[in-house]
């Protein structure tokens, strides 16, 4: 991890109210949704006559991280492994700056998302099509140890990848690991045992993971009233197994509101609890979300959808940050954000008007 993220991580975990927050852009949607991953093109422009509009590129959405990285506003930037083989590995587009690379160390069937598809009806069942040496060396040479690496680097005389990155030391060494649970004792049993499976292979290797609870992804798994106080429940029981060497660095869940949010801070104040920013709404839902997480006890929160699809995501998440660090208002960003819209020319999605109201923001991620 960059030292920012580090400094802040420690930090929390003496105070909750020391000042800092995480801000994490998730950019790792072609894990989930295939040639619709990158989002539809702003201001949109259609493929050709009678075709619908066309979807970005993956050199598009990667150029995108590229400026959000350089823009340095975020503290981690999540994205596949694949991406991060070309970013990280290939570009070496995070040295020297204080953005953390993370990858999702997973992909559970929940968040398969193929056009047609109908994964996501069912239970969730574990899966991961990367391994972590993939993530932190770029390709499965990083299997050997540290010390084999080492002195395969000073028999060499300085040996390096392809990619000019050194085998001593990692490049990505930060994943997001996801969990649904759905009240179904088979599936439920397999999502765990997985989850312990990655912990070991992750302490192994020496890398570090933050940990996505979801809520469930079928159908009346539970009452709709216990849906909070399910996953809080299944947070607080999963963790109560783990000893804190093979903890996450910090949770990330849905928002369920202000009482379930208090309720899960106040149980443990040593873990560090974000949220994730769901489907993309106004830009009120995103910066409302952001104050009121905060505001409950949130230290952390992850937005994908939000900035992905907004009109100008470096405008978008410069105030974010802003947000984030108590510096402006939800109300206050919005304005501002359209501001920043009028002065580069770039038409808003919305008015004003519409873009101050706060519309249903769906909990679940395949909505």
């Amino acid at each position: 991890m960059k030292p920012r993220l580090g400094e802040k991580l420690a930090a929390l975990r003496q105070d909750l109210d020391c000042g800092h927050f995480i801000l994490a852009d998730a950019k790792d949607a072609d894990m989930a949704w295939g040639v619709a991953s990158p989002g539809q093109s702003y201001p949109p422009a259609a493929s050709g006559e009678g075709r619908p509009m066309r979807f970005r590129s993956m050199a598009e959405f990667r150029e995108q991280i590229r400026e959000i990285v350089r823009q340095g506003e975020i503290d981690i930037m999540l994205a596949s492994v694949s991406t991060m083989s070309v970013l990280a590995h290939e570009e070496q587009l995070f040295d020297g700056g204080d953005v953390t690379p993370a990858i999702r160390a997973n992909d559970s069937t929940d968040v398969w998302l193929p056009r047609g598809g109908a994964y996501h009806e069912s239970p969730s069942r574990p899966f991961a099509s990367c391994y972590l040496e993939e993530a932190q060396f770029g390709d499965l040479r990083g299997e050997r140890s540290f010390s084999e690496l080492r002195k395969a680097v000073e028999q060499r005389g300085g040996f390096v990848t392809p990619s000019g990155a050194s085998l001593s030391e990692p490049v990505v060494n930060l994943g997001l690991y996801s969990v649904t649970f759905n009240n179904r004792l088979e599936s439920d049993l397999v999502t765990l045992e997985a989850l312990r499976e990655f912990r070991a292979y992750a302490q192994r290797r020496g890398f570090h993971y933050f940990l996505e609870v979801f809520a469930p992804n079928v159908k009346d798994a539970v009452p709709a009233n216990q849906s909070a106080a399910f996953v809080n429940d299944h947070v607080c029981r999963l963790l109560a197994g783990i000893p804190s060497s093979g903890r996450p660095e910090f949770l990330k869940i849905p928002f369920f509101g202000p009482a379930a949010l208090e309720e899960l801070v106040a149980y443990d104040t040593s873990m560090i609890v974000g949220v994730l920013g769901g489907s993309s709404g106004t830009s009120y839902d995103a910066f409302a979300l952001l104050a009121e997480a905060k505001k409950y006890g949130a230290r952390a929160a992850l937005f994908g959808r939000k900035i992905k699809d907004a009109e100008h995501p470096l405008s978008f998440v410069a105030l974010l940050r802003r947000v984030a660090d108590d510096e402006i208002g939800a109300e206050e960003a919005v304005r501002a954000y359209h501001g920043e819209l009028e002065k580069l020319s770039i038409p808003p999605r919305r008015s004003l008007t519409d873009d101050l109201q706060l519309t249903a923001t769906e909990l679940s991620y395949t909505r």
